[in-house]
């Protein structure tokens, strides 16, 4: 039941915005600076065997995504805000639920117009998660590996971008500062996640690039990829942070869409608990709302 309240919880945020749209957009017609538009989308899928010779597993997956955009404009400024929330949830037959999705990632980029497309930036990402993360054995037997704020990474720092639109942006922090919390007392005994034992905490200082851009494959098909990389100057710079995800709109009808998602993160302060590369997909057809 308590993995089921972050889903309820972002539904009804859900909810909130399409009964909020239309003050949005007088709004924006009073205020032209901003421009305010996202998406909320519902996926479901589903598969289920019965005598089939090749074997299989009856399952089950609902995934539900918030991503919103807060921009603003004027003169030679611009601060671009996106705000994303997803949470799912996956049942295997003699598994049970468990969590296929799990996110909440606040972007934010302040700009001043240096050149036709480039921009001197100010940049804040801030990452976590709503609820607790498990690995399982060959029992079933879970054991945590995350919690809410335990990972949370907040990287923010000066820098410059290339903002050729809304659609394609690079930019890239020379000067980014890190901190990752690990707010967890059992996480952080264990010195999950880069912290020293003990502490809640880690600093690091190096250089950040985050990159957006988003194409049409065809008519209705559209193409998204985003991509972040950190290396701290003061340890092992080498030592490269990713994380890239590609996600594919498919845009049926007004508002069915086939959506399909990949996520792949490379952490070296990454805890024994997870692999060098972790992996995290996601296919399925729903609703989608834009706005």
């Amino acid at each position: 039941m308590k993995t089921t309240l972050p889903l309820l919880f972002l539904l009804c945020i859900s909810l909130a915005g399409f009964s909020q749209t239309t003050t949005v957009k007088d709004t924006a017609k009073k205020d032209t600076t901003w421009k305010i538009h996202g998406q909320n989308t519902l996926l479901i899928s589903q598969s289920s065997f019965s005598n089939w010779a090749a074997g299989g597993v009856n399952s089950a997956a609902i995934n539900l995504v918030l991503d919103y955009d807060f921009d603003y404009k004027k003169g030679n400024w611009s601060w671009d805000n996106k705000v994303i929330l997803g949470y799912g949830l996956s049942d295997q037959v003699g598994l049970g639920w468990r969590k296929n999705d799990d996110r909440a990632i606040l972007n934010s980029l302040l700009g001043y117009k240096a050149a036709k497309f480039w921009l001197y930036t100010f940049y804040a990402n801030f990452q976590s998660q709503f609820t607790n993360g498990y690995s399982y054995d060959a029992s079933n037997n879970r054991t945590l590996i995350s919690a809410p704020f335990a990972p949370a990474y907040l990287t923010f720092g000066p820098g410059f971008a290339y903002k050729q639109s809304d659609n394609f942006r690079v930019n890239f922090s020379p000067l980014a500062a890190r901190i990752t919390f690990v707010q967890n007392d059992s996480l952080s005994s264990a010195g999950a996640f880069g912290v020293t034992p003990g502490s809640h905490t880690l600093f690091e200082f190096g250089a950040s690039l985050d990159a957006y851009y988003k194409f049409d494959l065809a008519k209705n098909i559209s193409f998204e990829n985003i991509l972040k990389l950190y290396s701290n100057y003061i340890k092992q710079p080498g030592n490269i942070y990713m994380d890239y995800s590609a996600n594919l709109f498919m845009k049926v009808n007004k508002l069915v869409t086939v959506n399909a998602g990949l996520e792949l993160i490379s952490d070296p302060l990454a805890t024994t608990y997870h692999e060098a590369l972790q992996v995290r997909q996601v296919f399925g057809a729903g609703v989608t709302y834009k706005f």
